[in-house]
């Protein structure tokens, strides 16, 4: 028999519904049966006594959809109890594409400069063998074996950019290639995409509004059209609460276009809990409670992290996205004498000055050098474990001059390490505990020099359950399992049943951690060689199933890929096998 029995756990089976004894019996990659002193039939034992088993846990908001092509094992994931990742969030996908080079690259470049991924590598390892969503989703199954399960939606910048080309950054769209944006979203909605993504928040390194922030009311409207007709897809958008706080007037627009409509939407950002956001947290509050009031199914987007980054000058959008554009030419220099001829000319730094004092944002991280800490030296000249504050002051320094003599002495590849922003914990728990919000997101695969994202999610269970006491374990299983199964219309797993997908993580709460970041250094450079990514050791789980098999057992991943890509609303597949 093709099966494990898992003998002497405690299940928490992501309803939020107390944890009881029994054990768990899966055949085919199904839940089987579920109860107490199950007799093994043959099957696998797997002995998890001390521990609890726990539906897998779905990492709700991630952007490993470039990434996965060159790194298939999704480090750290499946020690972290992960079996479905959710791709194709905040408008940034790779499909459709448009017929000519020119945007097929704008889209790459898109992807590299926002998600903060290098380029080379898309060229090198992705395929491009595909227009359609529907020919992405073909070309993923066939070329890549990874070890979660994926689903992915279809965002609106890339329809845009297959539908009009260059000139999505220009202007509003014409009924014709509205028309077409329609035509290939029913395709993606028709090929098993979640539904559409979107983008009201960004603006790329040349401080122009990204392609989704020009299209007028017209263009929405087809596109809700299209999503109307299929009732099991979501709408998820992130809005601006964090650069140019344009959020209440994102949320107002969007109650116009979407009531009266039957579309689930995930709004990232509607709820902000960071301290210097709370000058917009009335006003948003007021705009989500409408938007229910309405009718409209609205699940507030939310982490439960406090944002923090790294700041270098190799690969970072941090500078630009804080409305500094004099450092973000040090990024954007091709090669590492350039980045110390720029950072050592006086002209150059009387400019990052002016920019620092009065460009960039007040709550930006330049604009606050007491909360960056100099850690990370690539030769070790330091000082290190000092703020930025300290060391300019102590030089006498500009802050801006005081980073650049800081990197030019401790070498280009060396980076600052940014403090949390201070973050509201009791809103946060509000947030975990509303019945149609989306906790665990994490961006993993994104920003892969500043920031990890995998393995977040063991923060619920250590400092939320088990240290702070702020939750049950129960809740915090649900936050993560039963609750997105939920809201991505995922509904054949996310809870330990009979006839479910057998999804399952297996773990003892006393030994397990959000380990901290570590380099390594095994990302592509484009070059022939290799750079590095934040990554962690593992949590670890004692077990991690995916479809049944094993993807982390005994401290190490297995090395299994039996991820496959998911469409919503697919429980019959599941049913009828747990029938036969």
């Amino acid at each position: 028999m093709n099966g494990m029995l898992i003998k002497n756990g405690t299940v928490v089976d992501g309803t939020g519904a107390p944890a009881f004894r029994a054990d768990v019996r899966i055949r085919d990659g199904v839940i089987t049966e579920v109860g107490e002193s199950l007799e093994a039939g043959g099957e696998r034992v797997f002995d998890a006594n001390g521990c609890y088993v726990t539906p897998g846990f779905i990492e709700s908001h991630t952007h490993y959809d470039a990434s996965m092509w060159w790194q298939p094992d999704l480090d750290p994931l499946p020690s972290y109890g992960a079996t479905t990742m959710i791709l194709g969030n905040c408008g940034f996908t790779m499909a459709p594409l448009h017929p000519s080079q020119e945007a097929r690259e704008e889209v790459m470049g898109i992807f590299s400069f926002f998600e903060d991924i290098p380029l080379e590598p898309f060229k090198q390892h992705v395929s491009w063998d595909w227009n359609t969503w529907s020919e992405y989703r073909a070309s993923f199954e066939k070329r890549l074996q990874v070890p979660l399960n994926y689903a992915s939606f279809v965002g609106h910048i890339p329809l845009r950019l297959a539908a009009m080309g260059m000139d999505a950054w220009n202007r509003a769209a014409t009924p014709e290639e509205i028309a077409k944006m329609a035509e290939l979203l029913d395709d993606a909605l028709a090929a098993g995409a979640l539904g559409l993504s979107d983008n009201l928040h960004d603006h790329d390194g040349d401080n122009r509004p990204v392609p989704t922030l020009l299209a007028d009311d017209a263009e929405f409207t087809a596109l809700f059209d299209v999503m109307d007709r299929y009732p099991h897809t979501c709408y998820q958008v992130i809005v601006d609460t964090f650069m140019r706080k344009t959020g209440p007037d994102s949320l107002k627009r969007l109650e116009k276009l979407l009531k009266g409509r039957k579309i689930r939407v995930q709004i990232a950002g509607a709820i902000p809990s960071l301290e210097f956001q709370k000058d917009i947290l009335p006003a948003m509050q007021a705009s989500t409670q409408s938007m229910r009031d309405a009718g409209i199914d609205v699940w507030p987007g939310y982490a439960h992290v406090s944002p923090t980054n790294v700041l270098g000058i190799v690969k970072s959008l941090i500078y630009a996205q804080s409305n500094d554009y004099v450092w973000h030419e040090v990024v954007l220099a091709e090669d590492h004498d350039e980045k110390r001829r720029l950072l050592a000319d006086p002209e150059w730094r009387a400019r990052a000055r002016d920019s620092w004092d009065n460009q960039a944002w007040p709550h930006s991280p330049l604009q606050n050098p007491q909360d960056l800490y100099l850690i990370d030296s690539e030769n070790g000249t330091g000082p290190i474990n000092i703020t930025l504050k300290d060391y300019a002051e102590s030089r006498g320094l500009h802050r801006s001059d005081a980073m650049a003599e800081w990197i030019l002495a401790n070498g280009t590849l060396s980076t600052v390490h940014m403090a949390p922003f201070p973050k509201d914990e009791e809103l946060t728990i509000d947030l975990m505990n509303d019945p149609r919000t989306v906790g665990n997101i994490s961006d993993a695969g994104a920003h892969l020099q500043m920031l990890c994202g995998g393995g977040e999610n063991a923060l619920l269970l250590t400092q939320y359950v088990r240290e702070e006491k702020k939750l049950s374990l129960e809740q915090a299983v649900h936050v993560m399992t039963g609750k997105l199964a939920t809201h991505f219309f995922l509904n054949d797993r996310g809870v330990i049943a009979p006839g479910k997908r057998a999804d399952i993580c297996v773990f003892n709460l006393d030994e397990i951690e959000r380990r901290q970041m570590i380099k390594a250094w095994d990302m592509p450079d484009g070059k022939g060689g290799t750079s590095w990514r934040f990554t962690r050791e593992a949590m670890p789980a004692r077990l991690t199933l995916v479809n049944g098999v094993p993807t982390f057992e005994n401290g190490a991943y297995t090395g299994n890929k039996p991820g496959k890509f998911l469409s919503p609303a697919n429980d019959s597949a599941a049913l009828a096998v747990a029938a036969e």
